[in-house]
């Protein structure tokens, strides 16, 4: 398993605390942010839309006014604009090889 997280974030804390003691590779997002590649393959195993990536709560999406022009941007422009500014990333994200979460409902997780 792989948790990407920001350590300020309190939804990522209880992530984490819920996995437990488990083995769990630990990324910071704002210090070592997902590549664009790195984000199309958790996008694709997630089987979300690409806009369920992106903190729609968070400052970075509303001061770059995204909420007006995320439905025209294509995906590779989204991939990037999430690479340039990993605070617009949901959290957490977590790998499970097979399949990936976005966003923490314990019900959900393992």
């Amino acid at each position: 398993m792989k948790l990407y997280w920001y350590a300020g974030c309190s939804t990522c804390k209880k992530a984490r605390k819920h996995l437990g003691g488990r083995d769990v590779t630990v990324v910071e997002l704002k210090t070592d942010p997902p590549t664009a590649a790195e984000l199309a393959d958790l996008h694709g195993r997630s089987g979300l839309p690409l806009k369920k990536f992106f903190n729609v709560a968070g400052q970075s999406y509303r001061g770059g006014g995204f909420k007006d022009r995320i439905g025209s941007m294509t995906d590779q422009d989204k991939y990037e604009a999430l690479v340039a500014d990993s605070m617009l990333i949901k959290r957490p994200i977590l790998d499970l090889g097979d399949r990936v979460l976005v966003g923490f409902k314990e019900a959900d997780w393992p």
